[in-house]
Order: C-alpha cells, then structure tokens, then sequence
C-alpha cells in the first residue's frame, strides 16, 4: 500500500463564491485558505495546487472584533531612506476594503512558488457583482 499523491492534471478546480457580509477577517482568511490550498478535500497533496478558484463578493462588509479596527495598522517600505509607511486598518477599509481580505490570506498560504500561484486564483471584490459568471460559481457555505 503506497501513499496517494494528486497529480496537478487530475485535479477537478471548481469556481466557489463566497459572501464576507458580517464575517470576521481572521476567522473567514482561514477558511479561504484551506480552499485556495486545497486542504478540504481527501485528495490534498502539499506539492500540488489541489485547491480551487474563490470569488469573494461584499468584502466592504467584513468586521474585526475589538478595537483592531481603529488600532491594527499595515505597515510596509519603499526601498527609498525614511520610507517605512502605515496606514490603520479604519483608512484601508475606506478606499480598497479589498486589500484587507487579500492580505490576510495571503499570510496564511505558503511563501514560495506554489503559493504565489495558489494566490492568483483568489478573486476579492468589494461590492455585491463580480465579472466571473460565466464560470459559473457555486455558493460555499461557511462553517459556522
């Protein structure tokens, strides 16, 4: 008996939407994470992108508890001397609400190769419509 390694050829990708409405950003990253790794099917092969296509609509709506989102900042640097910038959670959620959801993701996938691949297959929009209909995507239910 041998252990069953996916081949990436015979990997079935689905389309899956997904509604962020009221759905706290750590607790729903990690569970599009598990999509986008391909971690929720019996199949998984940590090599192979066995993971599907998300499509995130209403990230507007996304809630942090606490007060993160008045004191959580993004950080990040220019490569030029004194250009180390923050911005706080409250401004990133006011002009691409976006960003927050796909960096949160983004630090829960691998940092290599496959993950960057795996990341592209991430599409996050901050209204209620998306361009993907003619993939036809299939409402994911998240757990709880």
């Amino acid at each position: 008996m041998s252990t069953f390694m996916a081949k990436p050829q015979q990997v079935q990708q689905r389309w899956l939407l997904i509604d962020a409405t009221d759905q706290v950003v750590g607790r729903l990253a990690v569970q599009i994470a598990n999509i986008l790794r391909g971690k929720h099917r019996p199949e998984y092969t940590p090599h192979v992108d066995t993971g599907e296509f998300v499509i995130v609509i209403n990230a507007a709506k996304v809630r942090f508890t606490g007060k993160k989102m008045q004191t959580k900042t993004y950080s990040w640097y220019t490569h030029y001397p004194g250009g180390y910038k923050t911005v706080a959670a409250r401004d990133v959620m006011k002009k691409h609400p976006e960003r927050i959801l796909e960096a949160a993701v983004r630090r829960m996938v691998p940092r290599n190769k496959l993950g960057r691949h795996q990341m592209t297959k991430l599409k996050i929009y901050a209204g209620p419509s998306h361009p993907h209909q003619a993939q036809q995507p299939v409402e994911f239910k998240l757990a709880p």
